[in-house]
């Protein structure tokens, strides 16, 4: 068969392809028309993982789960729109990897906006100016963003709904085409110190580096100055429209960032979840151990425990917990209710499906 015999082939499944999604959205209107009349949320991680893994499992030759995963998560976001508008708050400015991520989650067609920082964000929520809200929660060499456990503790109507794992790639963009014409390089600081061995690699670690706010301001920089050049996110160059020279430059190629979904609803139980709380434990020698232990004899297995200073009490932690299981699972109700008869101020931040090792 020639091209254009298989272009004709590929204009009728697109036609097909098109025809299929118009009948998908009409189910998903009706499904929203119900959800808005009875105050459901529209935004239902479990269910999405239910459709992707079903879909996963049927015979296919040819998309890898990564490309079935990436063109509904798509869908998934339109569909949520003609549900119900969304606008999503995230930390900024437009570029940023937590705008990568909202956008990972939120698609192309929710409404976005930046917020300066993360208690902005956390604001914009409790406000009701956006339904959700995306902040990064730790590093995996960096580790934990203490102001976002501050305001899980501050906002208490702010809860947990989701999480997602973002591998994190840094990129050298720049409008010249020659290294050797570069004469500054703009990133923020943090960006910059990750990148060290492609700098010495390429005989840059002697050119001046001008730090910036964020990454995003690095990519908007370089767009404006031919002899220089931005380490940055690729959806900053993409934005700025400079060309990237080097796609992935970071030390560490296994950098992975954590990020929360904000909102403020409750998500029921599904066969996968994590459950976030605060703990602030009995002020007795072994309060920590007691509360611990609790967890081991409730066969609760904990995948992250964090100290966090409380600012308004002097030299007094609050600990920050991840556990496997929902909030509503029996074994959990009852470790939670006896750890609160037992002196320890418990403070639910949500449960949400465990994204863990699935990105």
């Amino acid at each position: 068969m020639s091209i254009d015999e298989l272009r004709v082939g590929i204009d009728k499944i697109d036609n097909e392809i098109l025809g299929l999604l118009n009948q998908r959205m009409e189910f998903v209107k009706k499904i929203g028309e119900l959800k808005v009349g009875s105050n459901a949320p529209i935004y239902r991680p479990e269910r999405e993982r239910a459709i992707l893994e079903r879909l996963k499992s049927l015979p296919n030759n040819t998309l890898s789960s990564k490309a079935i995963e990436a063109i509904y998560l798509e869908i998934f976001a339109v569909s949520r729109n003609l549900e119900l508008p969304q606008k999503v708050a995230f930390l900024g400015p437009v570029g940023t990897y937590t705008h990568q991520a909202a956008k990972s989650r939120f698609g192309a067609t929710s409404s976005y906006t930046p917020i300066s920082s993360i208690e902005g964000v956390f604001r914009e929520l409790n406000n009701g100016e956006a339904k959700y809200g995306v902040v990064p929660i730790e590093n995996n060499t960096e580790g934990a963003v203490g102001i976002t456990l501050d305001c899980l503790r501050k906002y208490e109507n702010v809860k947990i709904v989701a999480e997602i794992y973002m591998d994190i790639h840094h990129s050298f963009v720049s409008l010249n085409e020659n290294l050797s014409d570069i004469k500054k390089i703009y990133s923020h600081p943090q960006g910059y110190n990750q990148c060290h061995k492609f700098l010495d690699d390429h005989n840059l670690n002697s050119i001046e580096f001008i730090p910036t706010k964020s990454t995003a301001q690095a990519a908007y920089l370089a767009s404006q100055d031919p002899s220089s050049a931005a380490i940055c996110s690729k959806i900053a160059a993409h934005i700025n429209k400079v060309p990237i020279m080097f796609e992935k430059i970071e030390d560490n190629m296994a950098n992975r960032t954590r990020f929360f979904v904000l909102s403020d609803f409750k998500n029921i139980k599904s066969s996968c979840n994590k459950t976030s709380i605060l703990a602030l434990t009995a002020h007795r020698p072994g309060g920590l151990v007691e509360l611990l232990n609790m967890f081991k004899e409730g066969g609760i297995n904990l995948t992250k425990l964090e100290s966090r200073p409380i600012k308004q009490k002097d030299f007094k932690t609050v600990f920050y917990i991840d556990f496997e299981g929902h909030i509503d699972d029996e074994n959990v109700e009852a470790v939670l209710k006896n750890a609160s008869q037992n002196g320890h101020e418990i403070t639910w931040l949500g449960s949400y499906l465990n994204q863990e090792g699935q990105e």
